[in-house]
Protein backbone atom coordinates (compact mmCIF):
# COMPACT_ATOMS: atom_id res chain seq x y z
CA UNK A 1 0.00 0.00 0.00
CA UNK A 2 1.16 3.39 -1.06
CA UNK A 3 2.26 6.04 1.81
CA UNK A 4 -0.10 8.57 0.22
CA UNK A 5 -2.58 6.43 0.27
CA UNK A 6 -2.31 5.79 4.27
CA UNK A 7 -2.10 9.01 4.72
CA UNK A 8 -5.36 10.14 2.75
CA UNK A 9 -7.03 7.03 5.00
CA UNK A 10 -5.91 8.54 7.86
CA UNK A 11 -6.90 12.43 7.08
CA UNK A 12 -10.69 11.08 5.79
CA UNK A 13 -10.85 9.33 9.37
CA UNK A 14 -9.91 12.50 10.90
CA UNK A 15 -11.97 14.48 9.23
CA UNK A 16 -15.32 11.60 10.05
CA UNK A 17 -14.49 12.41 13.62
CA UNK A 18 -14.36 15.51 13.39
CA UNK A 19 -17.88 16.36 11.45
CA UNK A 20 -19.00 13.76 14.04
CA UNK A 21 -17.83 15.39 16.84
CA UNK A 22 -19.23 19.17 15.45
CA UNK A 23 -22.68 17.39 15.06
CA UNK A 24 -22.73 16.31 18.70
CA UNK A 25 -21.93 19.64 19.31
CA UNK A 26 -24.48 20.71 17.31
CA UNK A 27 -27.22 18.86 19.24
CA UNK A 28 -26.28 19.47 22.49
CA UNK A 29 -25.43 22.87 21.85
CA UNK A 30 -27.18 25.90 24.53
CA UNK A 31 -26.55 28.29 21.74
CA UNK A 32 -23.37 30.45 23.55
CA UNK A 33 -21.06 32.02 21.40
CA UNK A 34 -18.54 29.43 22.91
CA UNK A 35 -20.85 26.59 21.16
CA UNK A 36 -21.18 27.90 18.10
CA UNK A 37 -17.69 28.75 17.37
CA UNK A 38 -16.27 25.06 18.48
CA UNK A 39 -18.89 24.05 16.01
CA UNK A 40 -17.62 26.30 13.07
CA UNK A 41 -14.19 25.24 13.78
CA UNK A 42 -14.67 21.38 14.14
CA UNK A 43 -16.91 21.64 11.31
CA UNK A 44 -14.87 23.25 9.14
CA UNK A 45 -11.45 21.20 9.60
CA UNK A 46 -13.57 17.85 9.45
CA UNK A 47 -14.92 19.10 6.19
CA UNK A 48 -11.32 19.69 5.04
CA UNK A 49 -9.86 16.99 6.23
CA UNK A 50 -12.66 14.41 5.01
CA UNK A 51 -12.44 16.15 1.23
CA UNK A 52 -8.89 16.17 1.29
CA UNK A 53 -8.06 12.84 2.59
CA UNK A 54 -10.93 11.39 -0.42
CA UNK A 55 -8.90 12.93 -2.73
CA UNK A 56 -5.84 11.63 -1.85
CA UNK A 57 -7.10 7.93 -2.01
CA UNK A 58 -8.61 8.49 -5.27
CA UNK A 59 -6.42 10.27 -7.31
CA UNK A 60 -3.12 7.72 -5.70
CA UNK A 61 -2.24 5.22 -8.44
CA UNK A 62 -2.13 1.68 -7.23
CA UNK A 63 1.50 0.92 -7.86
CA UNK A 64 2.88 -2.46 -7.48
Amino acid sequence: MNLKRIFGAILTLLGIASLIFAAQTFLSASGTERDIKSLIIYGVLGLIFFVSGISLVKTTKDES
